[in-house]
């Protein structure tokens, strides 16, 4: 009767700590957080000057004694004392001014396919530190493939790939559980750092973080446009250090980013290699979903659907497919246990 009570009460949340962004979904109300991963520190006082998407506005603009500091890194937690205080920050913003009880939700959170048993603990663990009552973790992949609402507890093959920040994860799902997959390192911030790489070598300019984002964003793209997009590149020049504006378009950012793009393709074909012919057959009926945020690169659908001989399909809002997995696991308890991985503790 009282864990009922207190079930209504304390709203679970479902946590998705992404490489660039982090989202928090809480049963009843939906996506509450999106805010980017980054959390802007004063070193000299050791105090906490923003978090999310104003302490990114400090990216590259700060004095030496403030850092704009990213705690997650390839979707793991790179400095724990900063996660901790991060998420400590979105969830006391959640529940300011309610009943302490109800302060102390149970959580399900997403880690990669890769994770080690002490990054699994250390995720576990500023979880707990943050406030929660009880953690539950999942596979972000499968979180993902629940959000884009595709039949994982079938048996037959359903094959999805997350284009997220800091990594790109395929998975072949089948029966609640992952029967093959692949990681890589190459995903949404390689991208960006491919168009810094472009800019530095083709016009000795120097980029920031955030310029190289927008202008993937905005004129990115991995195959032909139907019409040609421009945008500005601003940055330093390096020889004589002052500010320089050059007109690029989408060819050329195309061409920069062809790289990772293609390792991304060789990600998928490895995978689909490697599994099982009769899972292959239902792939090649069903298609291949993508989700996260670099799944919104133009015509990376295309792309990769040309180049495998296999339909592909964009899931709804790719970047939230995993958080809103996350708020559908925190409603159903069976399924919940049944794709919740075993605590480290």
């Amino acid at each position: 009767m009282f864990k009922k009570f207190f079930s209504k009460i304390n709203k679970g949340l479902g946590i998705d700590l992404g490489s660039t962004k982090t989202m928090i979904y809480q049963q009843d109300r939906g996506i509450v957080v999106n805010e980017s991963s980054v959390v802007a520190v004063n070193m000299r006082t050791d105090q906490i000057l923003a978090v999310g998407g104003e302490a990114r506005k400090m990216l590259g603009k700060t004095p030496p004694h403030i850092i704009a500091n990213k705690p997650l890194e390839y979707g793991i937690i790179s400095d724990f004392e900063i996660t901790e205080k991060m998420i400590r920050y979105f969830i006391g913003r959640l529940y300011a001014g309610k009943l302490a009880f109800s302060a102390r939700p149970r959580v399900v959170v997403g880690i990669p396919l890769d994770v080690t048993e002490v990054e699994k603990k250390a995720v576990e663990d500023v979880i707990l530190s943050a406030g929660a009552s009880q953690v539950f973790l999942v596979e972000n992949i499968v979180a993902a493939a629940i959000g884009a609402r595709i039949p994982i507890q079938d048996p037959s093959g359903n094959m999805i790939v997350n284009l997220g920040g800091g990594l790109t994860e395929v998975a072949v799902i089948s029966l609640d559980g992952i029967v093959n997959w692949k990681v890589s390192k190459v995903a949404g911030l390689a991208l960006d750092r491919d168009i810094i790489k472009f800019a530095r070598d083709e016009f000795n300019l120097v980029l920031g973080e955030m310029v190289a984002e927008e202008i993937k964003r905005k004129i990115g793209s991995a195959v032909n446009l139907d019409e040609n997009l421009q945008m500005e590149m601003r940055g330093r020049e390096i020889v004589s250090g002052l500010p320089r504006e050059v007109l690029v378009d989408d060819s050329q950012i195309r061409s920069a980013l062809a790289k990772s793009v293609r390792h991304i393709l060789e990600v998928i074909k490895s995978t689909l290699e490697t599994t099982p012919p009769e899972l292959v057959a239902d792939i090649y009926q069903k298609g291949v979903i993508l989700t996260g945020g670099t799944a919104l690169l133009k015509g990376i659908d295309r792309f990769i659907s040309k180049n495998i001989g296999i339909p592909v399909h964009i899931a709804d809002d790719p970047q939230t497919c995993a958080v809103r997995g996350m708020g559908i696991v925190l409603d159903d308890e069976t399924l919940l246990n049944d794709i919740a991985i075993p605590s480290s503790q």
